[in-house]
């Protein structure tokens, strides 16, 4: 069936995002430097973000918790304080981060807007995604925002029901096959992997490359024209 609206995911696959995570993680391996080797280190951090995601969601908030969490651990209780602080202030940094748009993205949202209804579909912090969004300055050109806690089948479901004609004439692009794509092949749209430079471990996900509405691009200057061929 003709594709009558397209999902887009925001960090990563409109604007930079992950960047400044890995950033802030070197950052933090500096600051635990004599307390853990930076392997060491990013793997416990990463266990903690695993297991902190039921409880504070997606986003950097969550994210500097599960830092100052993994820093009194390594520490035995012992993190100064002033290492406290800096970690803070690092998440107040990326909190007030510019947007930096990726190669295709505004010129591909603004073309898709002109024959497509279009669904911004994004995890994380409310405020956040928000804030990214108004400076962005594409939050206009969508039909719909949803800032949701995880992405599901249902998530799609309900999103492309609400805002289109259903996920059967829909298609979702992103960067995260585990997030973006196989869930909306699961609820019945189309799903377009769209890879971006850095990939969270979290996010990782076998491609289902037999899948008859999988597709792959490099960038979103190729997603228009995709869109065209699928009718």
């Amino acid at each position: 069936m003709e594709v009558t609206t397209i999902g887009f995911d925001a960090d990563d696959t409109l604007w930079q995002n992950e960047t400044f995570f890995r950033i802030t993680q070197d950052r933090f391996a500096g600051l635990l430097a004599d307390h853990a080797d930076p392997d060491h280190l990013m793997e416990r951090l990463l266990a903690a973000e695993r297991r902190n995601l039921g409880h504070y969601g997606f986003g950097i908030k969550g994210f500097v918790l599960s830092m100052i969490e993994t820093a009194i651990e390594v520490t035995d209780g012992r993190v100064p304080a002033t290492v406290i602080a800096k970690l803070l202030e690092d998440g107040r940094e990326m909190l007030r981060h510019p947007v930096d748009l990726l190669e295709g993205a505004e010129d591909a949202v603004r073309a898709l807007a002109q024959s497509h209804t279009l669904v911004l579909i994004t995890k994380g912090d409310l405020l956040d995604q928000e804030r990214k969004l108004a400076e962005s300055g594409l939050g206009d050109l969508f039909d719909g925002i949803e800032i949701v806690s995880d992405k599901t089948p249902d998530t799609y479901l309900r999103a492309f029901s609400a805002h289109g004609d259903g996920a059967g004439r829909a298609l979702m692009v992103g960067n995260s096959m585990k997030s973006d794509v196989l869930p909306a092949l699961a609820a019945g749209a189309w799903g377009v992997f769209c890879p971006s430079e850095m990939e969270w471990a979290l996010e990782r996900a076998q491609a289902p490359e037999d899948a008859p509405r999988f597709r792959r691009i490099a960038t979103l200057s190729e997603l228009p024209p995709l869109v065209a061929d699928l009718g």
